[in-house]
């Protein structure tokens, strides 16, 4: 697979934390902390790859099912959070891999900072004690780069995008942007794929979103196909403006989505 510079990190760094990249085989991470913790870092992304390649091993369809698989008696935590996100969204539980090794990495990086935020390939893991925007990325659309989500200040959410028109995700559909908010990183991750599968057209932004919010556990979700977008839940978008203290009270951050690669771990 072609390696696609991610050169939307240079947008996304914030001035009150600090940034830095971590890559293992095909996880390449950038992520934001109190202070540079790549050692630790390096440790979790090892050790998340390790459970879900030992899992793979054992279920060799658990790496390329697009559709939901039954959950085997005894697997790790990590493996049990993707099954279970690919049985809610309908899809496999692949779907969920960026967004749940992202939290993975994420939730023992807080052990030392109190703030993180953990981009893998446009999915988000994020723990912040201020106000921060993150803004969406969707290719070719009037909208790109111009609106974002305001998030609040001491939230832990997961903010995962796919597309089927821009990048190397997996879709069946032609969303130029599918961005989903839920607590939990790797449901938000395969509902975002599952929401960008169901856009053929401008004209299904609405169910889509419609369908994804109706879901237990999904804060709210934002579809963009061409001219049309639909948001639904309980999330408010913002405009991108040079004056960030328009956006939010406090400090801010604009992060910018990449696209999801849904089935391959990233």
């Amino acid at each position: 697979m072609t390696y696609q510079p991610r050169v939307y990190r240079k947008s996304a760094e914030s001035p009150d934390l600090v940034g830095f990249a971590v890559v293992v085989d095909e996880t390449d991470l950038y992520i934001q902390a109190e202070s540079r913790l790549a050692d630790e870092a390096l440790e979790s992304i090892r050790q998340a790859r390790t459970q879900i390649e030992k899992h793979i091993q054992r279920y060799p369809d658990f790496a390329t099912s697009l559709r939901p698989l039954p959950e085997p008696e005894k697997c790790p935590a990590l493996v049990r959070e993707m099954y279970q996100a690919g049985q809610q969204a309908g899809t496999g539980p692949m779907a969920a891999v960026a967004g749940a090794v992202a939290a993975y990495v994420g939730q023992q990086l807080l052990i030392r900072s109190s703030q993180v935020i953990v981009e893998n390939g446009g999915d988000i893991f994020l723990a912040t004690q201020v106000a921060r925007v993150v803004a969406i990325e969707a290719g070719s659309s009037k909208f790109s780069g111009q609106i974002g989500l305001a998030i609040s200040a001491g939230v832990r959410l997961g903010v995962c995008t796919s597309s089927g028109t821009v990048g190397h995700s997996v879709s069946r559909g032609q969303a130029d942007a599918a961005v989903v908010v839920a607590p939990n990183a790797a449901l938000a991750d395969a509902v975002a794929t599952a929401t960008a599968n169901r856009i053929q057209g401008p004209q299904d932004c609405q169910q889509a979103v419609t369908w994804a919010t109706q879901l237990p556990g999904i804060d709210g979700a934002v579809a963009i196909c061409g001219d049309q977008m639909a948001v639904g839940g309980e999330i408010e978008i913002v405009p991108i403006t040079a004056n960030r203290k328009t956006l939010t009270q406090g400090p801010s951050d604009e992060l910018l989505l990449d696209r999801e690669a849904a089935d391959r771990i990233e």
